[in-house]
């Protein structure tokens, strides 16, 4: 069936992932308490906090309770939506005063706007929130955020989790295999291919893709082999 949507990842597939691991994580782990003492009272972050607590039990958790959370599930490895806004919230500020600056692989930037060019519909699918993907690919150039009609996050759900992919495919309104899944990690394509989607594995990091088709960046991808 021919691909008429494309869903990337961005960490690992788009852009690297050390960037993630080696500036994003570490910078907004070591501002975290003092955000959240100094933007207590912001709407959006009073909702996240909120919702942390939630996801305790529905506790109403004091900042240095917060901060102490969050930090335990960033260790963990762990990406509930109210620590991915924070974090995004933080990132915002490091973007903006020039302490950050991301970047794609060279080969992202111009698949993607051929593929758009080529009529698809492109969108993103990262654990990170919708406004640290837009600051990403914003800060990144090329115009790269403004090729997509949305951007997904773990609003939708875990990228791990089959039921996610099954959202996506609601919100994209087509049939789930005209919707390409393009990833580095195989976990979140085999949930993606057991909803149906077609996937396929950036394997930038040379090894193959498993049950997965596997190409090595974007330029590789041959969608007319996909049907």
């Amino acid at each position: 069936m021919t691909v008429r949507a494309i869903v990337t990842d961005i960490e690992g597939a788009a852009g690297p992932l050390d960037f993630l691991k080696e500036t994003l994580l570490p910078y907004a782990r070591d501002r975290l308490g003092p955000f959240l003492a100094a933007n207590a009272e912001d709407e959006e972050i009073e909702e996240a906090l909120d919702e942390a607590g939630r996801l305790m039990g529905g506790f109403a958790l004091k900042i240095d309770e917060a901060a102490a959370l969050l930090q335990r599930w960033m260790k963990q490895g762990r990406n509930p939506t109210p620590l991915k806004i924070i974090q995004g919230r933080i990132w915002q500020e490091g973007y903006a005063s020039g302490a950050l600056t991301a970047a794609l692989y060279p080969d992202a930037a111009p698949a993607l706007a051929a593929w758009k060019a080529a009529g698809l519909r492109l969108a993103t699918y990262s654990s990170s929130s919708e406004l640290a993907q837009k600051l990403w690919l914003g800060s990144a150039g090329a115009d790269a955020a403004g090729l997509f009609e949305t951007f997904l996050d773990t609003r939708v759900g875990q990228k791990v989790e089959e039921e996610s992919y099954k959202v996506i495919v609601e919100q994209l309104a087509l049939p789930a295999a005209q919707i390409l899944i393009l990833s580095g990690n195989t976990d979140e394509l085999d949930a993606a291919r057991a909803a149906g989607l077609a996937t396929l594995r950036i394997a930038r990091d040379g090894g193959d893709g498993g049950a997965h088709p596997a190409v090595a960046d974007f330029a590789s991808v041959q969608l007319d082999s996909m049907g």
